[in-house]
């Protein structure tokens, strides 16, 4: 019995014993699933065909308007495991919960407490979107890991493995350059040394993308091609991509809409496979900017990181809506839901620093109870939400929520440090 509970004890202590338990929860909740529906979910349609019917045959790819290392993988998950779902879905699972590693990283290289790391990379964890563009075969799984990647190892400063690693992230969907702007902003903001080194970091991203691509493209076209003129293509045919050529304009909306209407875009009926921003999340957005930016004025390292990652990851998007009418989806609010779960944790480490600081039994009452509560809200609506059956997404939630909140006690003293 002693030793049970040292072992225990020793767990709960262990720097990523938390993280290991997300990661658990992750993958049975994915793999409980990864088969449901044995169909093409949304652009399952577009991806799976032309890696089956095309690329795997020898005859390159009709997907021209997409960089070839996301189409690579999963087309490696159906050579292993064979042309089903399980096939095109395995590695989306698996770089989904690599970016929960590396989000935990990230927030860990950002000098946070092992409490904090764990509460943001909790809501990330069991936040809807998330969760659903790391359960189907499409690319922006892959491209999201290399960003996250990008960003630790920049926050580490290996700014070159951190441009190599932006190439990477924009051979598998071009949106893994808006780690550019993210870094960019962030080093402006903050650091402005080593300026030869990051320069060449910035500029290492392009020439590794322009060095890698031939060795990918090969794999699709079984020929080394150019690749300014494959990369040309490619931005040619994604700019045709407008709302007023759009065939399916009911399944799009603009970048403002998505912090302002609650969007939904189903991929799939039975089980229900929607594209939505967690209600819990999503209604915090806009209160949660806000006092990103307030922090990063008042010079709180962790809020001017997150603040650049927002702004660089969605505000490129409302550029892009407004200047050459792209096209835009609200999954394409994925690459910034890191930002806001790491602002939401600090707002709610503050306000329970608030609650203890004050004389008020109401406002302690609140304090105590403001994360406990929020993190129960979140997971009803992850629970209510994912494409999961009650049978094994109730019971693990439970189990999970009974973990954090042991885990968050027990770090409950050092929760705000940052």
């Amino acid at each position: 019995m002693k030793t049970a509970r040292y072992s225990l004890d020793r767990f709960r202590n262990w720097e990523y014993s938390g993280l290991c338990v997300l990661v658990i929860v992750t993958l049975i909740l994915h793999f409980s699933t990864i088969t449901n529906p044995d169909r093409l979910v949304f652009d399952e349609r577009h991806y799976i065909p032309d890696a089956i019917g095309f690329i795997m045959e020898g005859d390159g790819t009709v997907r021209i308007e997409q960089p070839p290392l996301g189409k690579l993988f999963i087309i490696a998950g159906m050579e292993l495991f064979g042309e089903n779902a399980f096939g095109w879905r395995f590695f989306s699972v698996t770089f989904g919960t690599i970016n929960i590693v590396l989000f935990y990283l990230i927030c860990r290289q950002l000098a946070l407490s092992k409490g904090m790391c764990f509460l943001a990379t909790f809501l990330l964890t069991f936040e809807n979107m998330t969760f659903i563009q790391s359960s189907v075969g499409m690319l922006d799984v892959f491209s999201l890991t290399f960003m996250l990647l990008s960003f630790w190892l920049y926050l580490r400063g290996n700014y070159l493995s951190s441009g190599v690693s932006i190439a990477l992230g924009a051979l598998c969907k071009i949106t893994g350059a808006f780690a550019i702007p993210v870094i960019l902003l962030h080093w402006l903001f903050t650091r402005r040394t080593r300026i030869r080194k990051f320069a060449a970091s910035i500029l290492i991203a392009p020439a590794a993308f322009l060095m890698l691509r031939p060795i990918f493209d090969y794999f699709i076209w079984h020929e080394f091609r150019n690749p300014i003129t494959e990369t040309d293509t490619m931005l040619t045919a994604a700019s045709k991509y407008t709302f007023a050529e759009a065939s399916s304009p009911e399944m799009l909306s603009r970048s403002w809409d998505w912090i302002i209407n609650p969007e939904i875009l189903t991929y799939f009926e039975d089980p229900n496979y929607l594209a939505m921003i967690s209600p819990s999340l999503w209604a915090l957005i806009i209160p949660v900017v806000c006092y990103l930016v307030f922090s990063a004025v008042k010079g709180n390292g962790t809020a001017k990181f997150a603040l650049a990652w927002f702004v660089g990851t969605y505000f490129v998007w409302v550029a892009m809506n407004l200047i050459t009418d792209r096209i835009s989806y609200i999954y394409y609010f994925y690459f910034s839901t890191g930002a806001i779960c790491i602002g939401l944790a600090l707002v709610l480490s503050e306000l329970r620093n608030i609650a203890e600081r004050s004389n008020l039994g109401t406002v302690k009452l609140v304090g105590r109870i403001a994360i406990p509560g929020y993190l129960l809200i979140h997971l009803i609506a992850f629970v209510m939400l994912i494409p999961v059956s009650y049978w094994w997404k109730v019971p693990i939630c439970v189990i999970t929520y009974v973990i954090a909140r042991y885990t968050m006690d027990a770090d409950k003293n050092h929760l705000s440090k940052v």
